[in-house]
């Protein structure tokens, strides 16, 4: 497949914090939640390689087939910005958790496995 080029937005878009909250609260307590929230919002942004993120992430891969995938396979193919990824270490399962951007994840995997994604984590 043709190298594509992702391309980012400088900021993780303010509707992917609520969204990242909504999936936690299922893990974590809500003043927990809170404060995790909080520190991603304070987070810098970092990079890693897709293919790192699914390991560490212990996820499996949605194919193309998937709606919201094949929605930010079209963003990626008109050269749309991408908002970044909001990650959380669970340093007890030794694994991380994708509360924002998996969908996102999965379309750069297919496009190349070693792209560096850009995300925020703590």
């Amino acid at each position: 497949m043709e190298a594509v080029a992702i391309n980012w937005l400088a900021e993780v878009e303010e509707h992917d914090y609520p969204a990242a909250a909504s999936y936690l609260q299922i893990i974590y307590a809500p003043a927990r939640v809170n404060g995790i929230v909080a520190r991603l919002r304070a987070a810098p942004i970092v990079e890693f390689k897709a293919k790192d993120i699914f390991r560490a992430s212990q996820l499996s891969l949605l194919g193309v087939s998937n709606l919201h995938v094949e929605k930010d396979r079209k963003k990626i193919l008109a050269r749309k910005l991408l908002s970044p990824l909001l990650l959380v270490r669970d340093e007890p399962n030794g694994r991380v958790i994708v509360a924002d951007g998996y969908h996102r994840m999965c379309a750069i995997y297919h496009f190349d496995e070693d792209a560096l994604i850009r995300c925020k984590i703590v």
